[in-house]
Parts: C-alpha cells; sequence; structure tokens
C-alpha cells in the first residue's frame, strides 16, 4: 500500500488545536502558518504539527501562490477545501423548515424549504428527514453532518431541546432522534447563536471581538459572541434577553410567567394584544398593525412607539452588561422598524451607562436561509469534536 492510500480521510477528532488552526484559515485563510501561530500565539512548531494532519486528511491545501515579499525562505498560504465534504443547515420554526447545503466555507450551494403540517416530534422529524433526503440529491460529493436551529432553550451539549415554546416540545434528546433517521451526526443550537455565527463567520460580526445579535418578531433572541467566542452559559440559556424583567408592573408573560419581561412587550403578539386592547380591534396581526400605524392610528402607533422603548431599555441592559463593540438587530419584526427605531434608539442612548453608549447599533434584516446557513456553520465548527454517545 503506498503512503497516498494511507493517508486518513477523518479529521484529527479531538485535537483542539487542530480545530483551532482550521477555524483560523477557514476564516481568514488564504494565511501563511506564521500568521497563524502570530494570531493563535503558538510555535510555528505546533503549527506544523497541527497543520500535517489537516493536510494529510484532504482539509487544507497549500495555495500555490507563494510570498516572496518577505526575506528568507518563500512562505505557501494554506486555505480550506472547500469542496472536501458538505454540510446540511436547517432552520426549524413552527410552521416551516428552511434547508441548506454548504461547503466548508459555509457558501450555499443548494436550498429548499418546506412545509410544517404538525409540530409533533415524530412529525417533525420525519419532515426534517425528507428534507435532508431532498438535499443529499442536490450536490454531487459527500454530505457528513447536519446542523439545526430552533427557537427555545437548547443545550448543544446534550443535543436536547430543552424548551421550545414554538414546538410546545420539553426535553426532545433531538440530535440522536435525527441522528437515528439521518445517519448523520447532528448538531443541534439555538437559532439565534446559529444566526450569530452566520453574522461572525460572513456578516456584520467579521473581525469584531465581542458583539450580540437581537433578534425580534415573534419572540425576542439575543446571541452572545465576547472575544471571539460564542457564549453558551452553564446549561445554553445565555442570551436570553426575551425573559429579562424590565417593569415590574407590565404585563404577564404568556411563555414564562413572569412579569414585565422584554417579550411581553416587544413580541408581535404583545404589540397586537397593545392595540386591540386600546381600539377594540381583533382580528389583527402585525402587518395589519403596521399597516394602521403608517395610516396614522393613533392606537397603533402609540403601541409601536412603547414596544420600541422598552426594546431600547433591553438594548442598553445588554451594552450595559457586556460592552460590546456592536449590537446587531434582525428578525422578522424589522418589517416594522420604521415605526419604533427611533424610539429605540432614544431609549437605548438615554439608558447606556458612559461609554458603552457607544457601542454601533445596527439593523440587519436576514433571510430565512441565513438562519439556516448558520446553523450549518455550527454543524462545520464540530468538526473535530469527538460525538458524544448516541449523537
Amino acid at each position: 500500500m503506498t503512503r497516498t492510500q494511507q493517508t486518513p480521510l477523518l479529521p484529527p477528532v479531538g485535537d483542539a488545536t487542530a480545530a483551532n488552526v482550521f477555524m483560523t484559515v477557514l476564516t481568514r485563510g488564504p494565511i501563511a502558518r506564521s500568521e497563524i501561530a502570530y494570531t493563535l500565539g503558538l510555535s510555528a512548531g505546533t503549527i506544523s504539527r497541527s497543520t500535517k494532519p489537516l493536510l494529510e486528511a484532504g482539509y487544507l491545501i497549500e495555495d500555490g501562490a507563494a510570498d516572496n515579499s518577505r526575506p528568507g525562505r518563500p512562505t505557501m498560504p494554506l486555505r480550506v477545501v472547500a469542496e472536501r465534504e458538505f454540510v446540511i443547515g436547517v432552520k426549524l420554526t413552527g410552521d416551516h423548515l428552511v434547508g441548506v447545503v454548504v461547503d466548508l466555507l459555509a457558501n450555499v450551494r443548494a436550498s429548499r424549504e418546506v412545509s410544517l403540517t404538525a409540530t409533533d416530534v415524530d412529525s417533525v422529524v420525519a419532515a426534517l428527514a425528507g428534507l435532508v433526503a431532498q438535499l443529499r440529491l442536490a450536490v454531487d460529493g459527500p454530505i457528513t453532518r447536519l446542523g439545526v436551529g430552533l427557537g427555545g432553550h437548547v443545550d448543544p451539549a446534550a443535543g436536547t431541546v430543552r424548551y421550545a415554546p414554538f414546538l410546545d416540545w420539553r426535553d426532545v434528546p433531538l440530535a440522536r432522534i435525527l441522528s437515528a433517521a439521518t445517519g448523520l451526526p447532528v448538531v443541534v443550537e439555538n437559532d439565534v447563536n446559529a444566526l450569530t455565527v452566520a453574522e461572525q463567520w460572513f456578516g456584520a460580526g467579521i473581525d469584531v471581538p465581542s458583539f450580540a445579535v437581537v433578534t425580534i418578531g415573534a419572540g425576542v433572541g439575543c446571541g452572545l459572541v465576547l472575544n471571539g467566542g460564542l457564549v453558551h452559559g452553564a446549561s445554553g440559556l445565555a442570551g436570553e434577553l426575551g425573559h429579562i424583567p424590565l417593569d415590574p408592573a407590565g404585563p404577564p408573560c404568556p411563555r414564562c410567567g413572569n412579569t414585565g419581561c422584554v417579550e411581553a412587550a416587544v413580541a408581535d403578539s404583545a404589540i397586537v394584544g397593545r392595540i386591540t386592547q386600546a381600539s377594540g380591534r381583533d382580528g389583527l396581526d402585525i402587518l395589519a398593525a403596521a399597516q394602521l400605524a403608517r395610516t396614522g392610528d393613533a392606537a397603533a402607533a402609540a403601541a409601536f412607539t412603547a414596544a420600541g422603548q422598552v426594546l431600547g431599555r433591553a438594548l442598553a441592559t445588554v451594552a450595559n452588561l457586556l460592552n460590546p463593540n456592536r449590537i446587531i438587530l434582525s428578525g422578522e419584526g424589522l418589517a416594522a422598524s420604521d415605526l419604533f427605531e427611533t424610539a429605540a434608539r432614544q431609549a437605548f442612548y438615554t439608558h447606556a451607562y458612559g461609554s458603552a453608549g457607544d457601542c454601533e447599533l445596527l439593523t440587519r434584516p436576514l433571510p430565512d436561509d441565513t438562519w439556516a446557513r448558520g446553523a450549518a456553520a455550527v454543524a462545520i465548527q464540530h468538526l473535530f469534536v469527538a460525538r458524544a454517545p448516541g449523537r
């Protein structure tokens, strides 16, 4: 057997240094070994040892364009082999699935969307498995893993959905169930965390050391990157901005039962409920409510302004607590941003403490396939993580 035939085909699972090298090349490549060493604070010898198995397994390749600009031996930059394998990412909501196939650089190669007719675990898993089967036919190459993002409390280490209010799930071992149904390793993540990874890799978080992604719409979510790392907390609950109680006299939260939560004032249902209570109008959805506000309905306009004020205080809470460089506001609720953004910014600057108010606020409407792409990116991050039993 030749040396080429002995080349390993699997990544160096469990090698944290190799994983860090791979992610550095993925997000910054093509990049020279010396720059990798400087970025990671490691020796040249350590980088050489860690890159060798990645080169042999076909995850990295020397770019071929030697850098002769520096004295001494020319350097050969490294880059990720995008087509080495493909990964599926899925955004799971209460009524539909959005799936993408990406290469190792998270470039979308194919996408599909399917509706959900039921939200019990068996029905959703069957729909997910069917979507994966469709996406497997869409690319010519090996699909090696699956990432799923959904709203709620997700324990990513266990692959378990602790609580998903939009699906009415509790303690569902989704990674294990989906892995059995698809034959793929599965990573399950909170959907806003997945979107945050997407922003970190190829969006408004590129090269931003600390930032937050806050999403509004049916609920309020928050993903956090501090000093370059996604924050999960002890059990995956970090970033539950929607359930921070800001108003002791506020309305009860229909999801957690506490009083005065951010979500109880800012979510679509809260805005519509406030308009219904003030005007007596029934049967509104958020789009109809926004149209009322834009056409001069005082109760509707006041409801959006009130939501903006609470949102601004919530964003100031994030800035005061974590002092990020940037806060990115996204989600389907941005369709009505013209009705609340001014109030939100005013409240933010009123309640942000000192230089925390220097935090940059961005609004970025992002389509569902970006959320799915983020779920795939999370799965790519787990390439070199040893799988737990049953996952």
